[in-house]
């Protein structure tokens, strides 16, 4: 009896997942793993704990889901808190598994980790590797070779527009043999104390109140959709500030693959064709859209997103003092409007798109700090953390990226224009 295994990172769903069906449609058992590697919650080079509480305590979430909606497949998720090549090799010849499948990562750490697991495992042992967190599919776009990707972020989108049909969602699969399913498993789900985190609990004023999950993700969209009908407003509202409905909040889940790009793409068409088709509903496909430039763009450009000069190579010179980092952090800079939404960042693991582009604006234009300590920081505390998001947003923002007019925020104006009646600065900042 040939078994495959499941290998997931950030694809944590059931439906539209192409390694999972692939290893569902090529096997006669089926088991899944997750691995806590504890690389991932150690510090970083800038002093941040790699993933923080938020995102921590977000993932357990969506693992406790994703284990339940596995479960109804007959296909155990074995949870380990370890580093995958210390522990793959045994686990591998335990299960006689002749085939792993996964999604396929290109950033440095996760091709790392992927040669030292297959340097400690056997040679016969196939891994089946999927592009498949994109919108538009690798293989679909109108580049022969992802150094063709452009420069600028309007040329990708209406070559790909023109050009590129989203794929239909890979069907979820049919439940196993239930016998499949009787596989001693003694694993279980780290807490938040076994991470190295307090236990905590939900700021009130936070604009992000949502739990970890493939189904809290279809929830989601059940709501912003179709009982609220909000995405009717999506353009009009995105750029807002206080509670959950001034945009879809749907970057968490999709940071994690508790839902993908074309799971929201063909929602987004159906409401089109069943209540409203207009520029706000077409507003999400843009977002999502970018989403995908900037996977392109580390794709093209791989370990340079990390770099001080970023994709451009560029000599500037930055600071890094101590004093600048202490003050924007804790919410104390000259700049009210930095100082709420950092004061959000710190408290919740969210800020709004508005909020993130004014504050790293402060940070690597203004005082002109070291932009990656800013993208390290974000990456610890934002539930949403997402690499190619983050590190492409950042390097725009800070004039080493995609942005060719290189722009620096007037942010006095911004939180006049964006938060008129203070409302949001005094949310964060009375005491």
């Amino acid at each position: 009896m040939s078994t495959g295994l499941v290998w997931f990172q950030n694809n944590l769903r059931t439906e539209d997942n192409l390694p999972l069906a692939q290893a569902c449609k090529e096997n006669e058992q089926v088991i899944a793993i997750y691995f806590f590697d504890p690389r991932q919650f150690e510090m970083t080079e800038f002093g941040f704990k790699k993933t923080g509480k938020f995102r921590a305590k977000f993932l357990i979430e969506t693992l406790t889901e994703l284990k339940q909606n596995l479960t109804a497949l007959n296909i155990p998720l074995f949870i380990d808190h370890a580093k995958p090549e210390k522990k793959l090799p045994d686990f591998l010849q335990q299960h006689s598994i002749s085939t792993i499948y996964l999604q396929k990562e290109w950033t440095s750490e996760e091709q790392n980790l992927i040669s030292k697991v297959k340097r400690s495992i056997s040679k016969n042992i196939k891994f089946q590797t999927y592009y498949d967190q994109f919108l538009f599919h690798s293989d679909d776009i109108p580049y022969s070779d992802f150094s063709e990707i452009p420069k600028v972020f309007t040329n990708f989108r209406k070559k790909c527009e023109a050009k590129v049909s989203v794929r239909n969602c890979t069907p979820a699969p049919e439940p196993l043999n239930e016998e499949n399913f009787n596989l001693q498993n003694e694993t279980a789900i780290p807490n938040l104390q076994q991470l190295g985190f307090e236990d905590f609990r939900l700021d009130p004023r936070t604009a992000f109140p949502f739990k970890g999950g493939e189904n809290q993700a279809k929830k989601r969209i059940q709501q912003y959709f179709w009982e609220t009908q909000n995405l009717a407003q999506y353009k009009q509202t995105r750029n807002g500030l206080i509670g959950e409905d001034y945009s879809s909040k749907l970057s968490a889940w999709l940071a994690n693959g508790s839902i993908s790009a074309k799971q929201i793409y063909w929602e987004i068409q159906k409401f089109q064709k069943e209540i409203t088709k207009n520029e706000d509903t077409y507003w999400l496909i843009f977002e999502l859209i970018w989403r995908d430039y900037f996977k392109f763009i580390s794709l093209k450009h791989r370990n340079k997103i990390f770099k001080i000069g970023g994709i451009l190579d560029k000599d500037l010179k930055w600071k890094t003092d101590q004093a600048a980092r202490e003050k924007w952090i804790s919410g104390k800079t000259e700049e009210s409007f930095v100082n709420a939404n950092m004061k959000e960042i710190a408290a919740t693991g969210f800020m709004s798109n508005r909020g993130r582009q004014n504050v790293a604006s402060y940070w690597a234009k203004e005082i002109k700090q070291d932009w990656r300590v800013g993208a390290a920081y974000f990456e610890s505390l934002l539930i949403d953390y997402d690499v190619h998001s983050n590190w492409g947003n950042w390097m725009y923002n800070s004039g080493v990226g995609n942005d060719p007019r290189d722009r620096k925020f007037n942010i006095k104006s911004q939180a006049e224009r964006y938060d008129s009646n203070q409302k949001f600065q005094e949310l964060w900042l009375k005491e």
